[in-house]
C-alpha cells in the first residue's frame, strides 16, 4: 500500500505549478457543483479554499476562475467579495455575466473598487435604485452618462434631481439625460437654463404641459378665495400658479407705462436696468426671473416671456433689439439665434409657456428640492449692489450679461 508524500513547510514550497493549476480548476469545478451533489457549508468552504488560492495565483489564472464561477446561481460571499475587487479583466465576467450578485455585492465593488469598476457596473443590465444611487454619488461624469444611456437601470428622483445639478458644470450630460423617463418637468425647467438649442427644443416639446385640467378642477374656487381675501397665502400660491392670467394688474397702476406693451416699446430703444425690472413686474415675474430671462444668450426664454404674456412678434422683435441681438448675418440672412427665438414662439401655447414660465418665477418653489434649488441659484449670491436682494441679482446678472 502507497503512502501519500508528506506535505512540506511553507518555506519548503516551490513556486506556482502545473499542480497549482490543476487544484484551482478542481476547487472552482466543486464550487460550481448542482446543490444535489454539495451543500451550502460543503460549498462555502471550498469557496474560502479557492479564496487563499487565488491570492496567489495570477491575474490570468483568478480571470478564468471568475469566468467559470460567472454563470452560477449560488456563489460563495468570500469569492464575490475577492474577484469583485480584483482587476477590472478579472471582475468583469461576473459584473457582466452573473446573475447571482446581490445589491449589495454590487455597491460594495462601487464603494471599495476603482472608476473602471463604475463603469462596468454602471452597464450592467437591471441594475435597482440603490445601486444606480451608489453610481452616481461619485459625480464621476463617464459613470453618471453610462447609468444614463443604461436604459434597463432604474434612478431614483432624487438620484435624477442630482444629476441635473451635476449637468450644469458637466452639460454633455443634458442629451441622454432628457431620455430618462424618470425626469420630471421641475428638473427639466431647471436644467433649461445651460441646455444647448436643442436640449432646449426638447425640454419644450415633452415638458412644456398644459394647465387645462388644473383649471377646469378649480375654476369654483377663485371666488371662493376672493371672499376670503386671499388670506391663505398657501391657497393663492398654488391658485396663482394654476390661473389663466400671467399679467400683474396691480403692477399696471404703479407703473409709469400704460403696460406691458408700452415697456417693451420703450425697451426697443435701449435696454436698462429700470426697464428689466419693470417688465418682469408687469409680466408678473420676480426681478431675477426677469433679469435670467433678458440676460439669457440662447434667447428662448424671451419668446417664452412674450408668448406667455400675450406679446406679439413685433414686441418680441422690440425686446431682441433692445437687448441689442443680431437679427442677420454678415451676408444678409437671417441670424440662426433670431430664427430659433421666432420658432420657439410659433411652437409655444400661450398656456404651456405660462407653465414654464410660473415654474422659473419659483411659483411652486415649495414642490423643488434642494439640489434643484442649488443648481438654478448658483451664482446668485455673488450678485452684489446696493438694490435690494432680488432687485440686486436681477440687476447684476444683467449688467454681466451685457458686459460680456
Amino acid at each position: 500500500m502507497s503512502v501519500p508524500a508528506a506535505i512540506p513547510a511553507d518555506d519548503a514550497l516551490p513556486g506556482p505549478s502545473k499542480a497549482r493549476q490543476m487544484l484551482l480548476r478542481r476547487l472552482a469545478d466543486v464550487v460550481c457543483l448542482p446543490a444535489s451533489r454539495v451543500n451550502a457549508f460543503e460549498r462555502a468552504v471550498t469557496g474560502d479554499l479557492l479564496v487563499d488560492l487565488l491570492r496567489q495565483a495570477s491575474v490570468e489564472e483568478r480571470r478564468r476562475v471568475a469566468v467559470r464561477l460567472a454563470p452560477l446561481a449560488e456563489l460563495p460571499d468570500s469569492l464575490a467579495r475577492l474577484l469583485l475587487r480584483d482587476e477590472p479583466s478579472v471582475a468583469a465576467p461576473l459584473i457582466e455575466q452573473c446573475a447571482s450578485l446581490t445589491d449589495v455585492d454590487l455597491i460594495g465593488c462601487v464603494r471599495d473598487a476603482g472608476i473602471e469598476h463604475r463603469l462596468l457596473i454602471a452597464e450592467r443590465r437591471g441594475l435597482s435604485e440603490v445601486v444606480t444611487e451608489a453610481l452616481l454619488s461619485f459625480g464621476e461624469e463617464a459613470v453618471v452618462e453610462a447609468v444614463l444611456k443604461n436604459a434597463s437601470a432604474r434612478l431614483a428622483q432624487a438620484a435624477i434631481e442630482g444629476v441635473v445639478a451635476i449637468s450644469r458644470q458637466s452639460r454633455g450630460l443634458c442629451a441622454p439625460l432628457l431620455k430618462r423617463p424618470e425626469l420630471r418637468p421641475s428638473g427639466a425647467y431647471v436644467m433649461f437654463w445651460w441646455c444647448g438649442a436643442e436640449e432646449r427644443r426638447v425640454i419644450l416639446q415633452r415638458f412644456a404641459v398644459s394647465r387645462e385640467v388644473l383649471q377646469d378642477s378649480v375654476e369654483d374656487l377663485f371666488a371662493l378665495v376672493a371672499a376670503e381675501g386671499w388670506s391663505d397665502p398657501v391657497t393663492r400660491k398654488a391658485l396663482q400658479f394654476i390661473e389663466r392670467r400671467q399679467r400683474n394688474r396691480a403692477a399696471i397702476e404703479k407703473s409709469p407705462y400704460s403696460g406691458l406693451e408700452a415697456a417693451v416699446a420703450a425697451a426697443a430703444k435701449g435696454m436698462t436696468r429700470e426697464l428689466v425690472g419693470e417688465i418682469g413686474y408687469l409680466s408678473g415675474v420676480k426681478p431675477l426671473t426677469s433679469a435670467k430671462i433678458m440676460g439669457d444668450m440662447g434667447g428662448e426664454p424671451l419668446a417664452i416671456l412674450c408668448k406667455a404674456t400675450g406679446l406679439s412678434r413685433l414686441d418680441l422683435q422690440c425686446l431682441w433689439q433692445g437687448l441689442r441681438r443680431p437679427e442677420v448675418t454678415a451676408d444678409g440672412e437671417v441670424h440662426p439665434d433670431w430664427e430659433r427665438v421666432q420658432v420657439t414662439y410659433e411652437m409655444l401655447a400661450v398656456d404651456r409657456a405660462q407653465t414654464v414660465l410660473r415654474y422659473w418665477n419659483w411659483s411652486l418653489s415649495s414642490a423643488l428640492t434642494p439640489a434643484l434649488l442649488q443648481a438654478i441659484r448658483e451664482g446668485d449670491e455673488d450678485l452684489i449692489d446696493e438694490y435690494s436682494a432680488p432687485e440686486r441679482a436681477a440687476m447684476l446678472a444683467l449688467a454681466d450679461n451685457f458686459g460680456r
